[in-house]
């Protein structure tokens, strides 16, 4: 027999802590607003959500890390952007900050999501940040609430 485990959609006394870069804020305030909204359409209340302003999206995966550690929180969305200059920076930035949040994630055991949004354009930009591809800082929401569900039910389940 085939053994599955799904969690619910349910965001109801979770803690959520966001990391938010300032840098390319005109972005980052959508996405941040997409994720509150999702956080509260799942039962959750977003009111109590502790967000973090970072200056850039290179120092979201230190400050996710000390809040994952912290013990306060059952999982951390980080949401930033990522835009493509004239030179290849934003090539070492989105590498090093998805390692980072990676690694922070497995290290605490901590949910933490990725809604750093990486474009080659301003434009590209505004349609991930609530525009024609939809909001990334709702599916990072979404993702932390999945995981903080399916990491319940790992730890009750009868495998």
């Amino acid at each position: 027999m085939v053994t599955e485990i799904e969690a619910r959609m349910d965001a109801s006394g979770a803690r959520f802590a966001i990391v938010v870069s300032r840098f390319n804020d005109l972005i980052t305030d959508r996405l941040l607003q997409g994720a509150l909204q999702t956080i509260t359409r799942h039962g959750g209340d977003a009111q109590q959500a502790v967000v973090v302003r970072v200056p850039g999206s290179f120092e979201i995966p230190l400050a996710a890390q000390q809040l994952a550690r912290s013990g306060k929180f059952d999982a951390v969305v980080c949401l930033g952007a990522v835009i493509q200059g004239s030179t290849t920076h934003h090539e070492y930035i989105n590498s090093q900050v998805a390692a980072g949040i990676m690694a922070a994630s497995r290290e605490s055991g901590i949910p933490i999501t990725f809604g750093v949004i990486t474009c080659e354009s301003m434009e590209q930009a505004l349609d991930r940040a609530g525009g024609k591809v939809g909001n990334k800082g709702q599916e990072a929401s979404v993702a932390a609430i999945e995981m903080i569900g399916l990491l319940k039910q790992l730890e009750t389940a009868s495998l």
